[in-house]
């Protein structure tokens, strides 16, 4: 027989977290970190202006570039703080603070298992995912298809831990974790 903490015989299961819900809680501190990283962007945005914000990239990218002059996430970063406007440095930082308040807040809430922040996380997920295949569309990006297919999966995901928590019920706050055999 199976002994009691339900490993053994064929027919016996045992409780334990499936690999799903564990990249879901891992990607969801990833999303947090990035949220995090966002605000700071957020504010960086709001506090200096767009002379500011290039003098600071040249400063930061200087060494690398020294070093290799073709370094493609350098030459980036110096294009795009030589050509920010003032209005796009304040869409910037509106676009930066609100969604990485939004993302540390519900982060935040879904790790905590609040069911309530679910609907909310799929719904800016959604807004934002259709935000960034707008942006595709008007210019195709790498970096934007790879952080949109990231954010379809983390939907993805949401949804299914959602749709496992409400068939539960309040009374289980506990991680998602299944029978398995």
């Amino acid at each position: 027989m199976g002994d009691e903490r339900g490993v053994g015989m064929a027919g016996r299961h045992q409780r334990r977290p499936p690999l799903l819900e564990w990249i879901f809680r891992v990607a969801l501190l990833f999303k947090g970190l990035d949220g995090i990283l966002e605000i700071v962007g957020g504010v960086l945005f709001l506090l200096f202006n767009p002379g500011q914000l290039d003098s600071l990239a040249k400063m930061l990218t200087q060494h690398e570039l020294s070093k290799d002059p073709g370094d493609l996430i350098a030459n980036l970063l110096l294009h795009a703080s030589g050509s920010l406007t003032v209005s796009g440095s304040w869409f910037a930082a509106a676009y930066l603070l609100l969604h990485g308040v939004v993302k540390v807040v519900l982060v935040w809430a879904v790790l905590l298992d609040k069911l309530w922040a679910y609907p909310w996380m799929l719904g800016f997920l959604a807004i934002f995912i259709g935000y960034q295949a707008y942006t595709l569309f008007a210019g195709f990006s790498a970096w934007m298809l790879l952080l949109t297919l990231f954010d379809v999966f983390i939907l993805w995901l949401t949804l299914r831990e959602y749709r496992i928590k409400r068939r539960r019920g309040p009374e289980s706050p506990g991680p998602s974790a299944e029978l398995v055999p």
